[in-house]
């Protein structure tokens, strides 16, 4: 039955589907068929019948094992793609989840969603403001959702230090180990660390690594701040076993209720749980910490293609209150609040090479993960890790480094500190620099 136009009026009535049966194929053949432009997708509804979209290669097959499941992915494919993969009823039987959504993706870039699809992407981000609601109550509820699920999971997928945010491919080959320190290198020579005992602050703090490797490696003393009592247990716990509980503080505490001042703030990954409702008291709150030659950074994040809203199901099930804000979006903010940006860079692979590696990992371990949880979870746990992939290959998402300042003299007038900085500091052991640095 390949190529049959489940449109026609007349094949489907000689099928003896209802109205509201003729209605859901309908609408799904006007979905695709404007969507598929480069490559292809075959369809194989639940009854056997199958229907391809587009042309060429590549060619990616799904089913749908239930007439429901059509419906629904025809008027809400934004939230019930994820799930109907989720719950089994969509199943890829040419290709995987990946090139699904590579296929998806590389469309969409091009092909912008009209119609009823396209209508409830621009309500949501009218709407999104709803979404991101992350008072001090809401915003605990939403890290525990997240980062406080079992911590035998993470170490299936992460690195021995448990970094949960893009790391940096300073060279070609490296492993994600090797990637991760990078990454907490290439932060630390942007804090310009220039003298022992700098008070840091630690902006969503995670499981502790980048603070513990400032304080052990920086001598810096650092407060980090979390809403996961996971992560707060386990940081004190390794600042505990490192020695270092005396400079490396870690408290269960919203940034808007920090007191005191700092010579130095980080925020990795953070950024993306403040939602655009609360960029100003998070802009405002920085500068108020921030002694008068201090020096900040935030590491998020961000849309290349200018303000969103998020997808329906990163926010149900992965990422509640999360939004990934466009450059447009904070750096007004950033200018009200009396910050001064000394440098921003714009980092672009490199989250969805650092995605590959853990969506690897947890293929990998995904026995381990399903005795955790359940099948079911581990398909959805494949579906973000892919989905967001994806994001940064296809879609223009990128991470992006800001640095700000109080005064324009707080750091010298060239970008040559920080890489003389990351080049030559001995941070996380010597064997951990960049391979070209290594004999110098």
């Amino acid at each position: 039955m390949r190529g049959t136009n489940f449109s026609d009026p007349d094949f489907l009535g000689y099928l003896g589907l209802s109205a509201p049966e003729r209605r859901e194929a309908s609408l799904l053949t006007r979905v695709f068929e404007r969507l598929i432009t480069q490559g292809s997708l075959i369809v194989v509804r639940h009854d056997g019948l199958r229907r391809t979209f587009g042309r060429g290669s590549p060619t990616v097959c799904i089913r749908l094992h239930d007439r429901g499941a059509l419906w629904e992915l025809a008027l809400q494919p934004d939230l019930k793609l994820g799930e109907l993969y989720m719950d089994g009823r969509l199943t890829v039987e040419r290709g995987n989840i990946v090139s699904l959504l590579d296929l998806l993706m590389t469309n969409l870039s091009v092909n912008r969603p009209r119609g009823l699809f396209g209508l409830m992407r621009r309500l949501r981000v009218f709407f999104r403001f709803v979404s991101q609601l992350n008072d001090t109550t809401h915003a605990r509820k939403n890290v525990a959702h997240h980062y406080d699920l079992s911590a035998r999971l993470y170490d299936l997928f992460l690195d021995s230090d448990r970094q949960y945010s893009c790391a940096y491919f300073s060279e070609p080959g490296e492993t994600l180990e090797e990637a991760q320190i990078a990454k907490k290198r290439h932060i630390a020579a942007k804090l310009h660390l220039d003298r022992p005992n700098l008070e840091v602050l630690d902006i969503g703090s995670g499981w502790g690594g980048l603070a513990l490797d400032l304080a052990r490696d920086c001598d810096a003393n650092v407060l980090g701040i979390t809403l996961s009592d996971e992560q707060l247990a386990l940081g004190r716990q390794r600042a505990l076993k490192s020695g270092l509980a005396d400079r490396c503080r870690f408290e269960l505490q919203d940034y808007r209720k920090v007191e005191g001042s700092f010579d130095r703030v980080i925020s990795v990954g953070m950024f993306e749980h403040v939602g655009v409702g609360y960029y100003a008291a998070y802009f405002d709150r920085i500068r108020s910490l921030l002694k008068d030659g201090g020096v900040a950074l935030v590491h998020t994040i961000g849309r290349s293609d200018g303000p969103g809203a998020t997808n329906p199901w990163i926010a149900k099930y992965i990422f509640p209150g999360g939004y990934v804000p466009a450059l447009s979006e904070i750096l007004p903010v950033i200018e009200r609040s009396g910050l001064m940006v000394t440098d921003i860079e714009v980092l672009r692979l490199h989250y969805a090479e650092t995605l590959l590696e853990w969506r690897r990992r947890f293929k990998a371990r995904w026995r381990e993960a399903a005795a955790l949880y359940d099948e079911r979870f581990c398909r959805m746990w494949e579906f973000y890790l892919a989905g967001a992939e994806m994001a940064f290959r296809r879609e223009g998402q990128v991470v992006f480094q800001i640095q700000l300042a109080k005064r324009a003299d707080a750091l010298p007038i060239t970008r040559d500190y920080m890489l003389e900085s990351e080049r030559t500091m001995r941070f996380a052991g010597i064997e951990h620099m960049p391979r070209s640095s290594r004999a110098a």
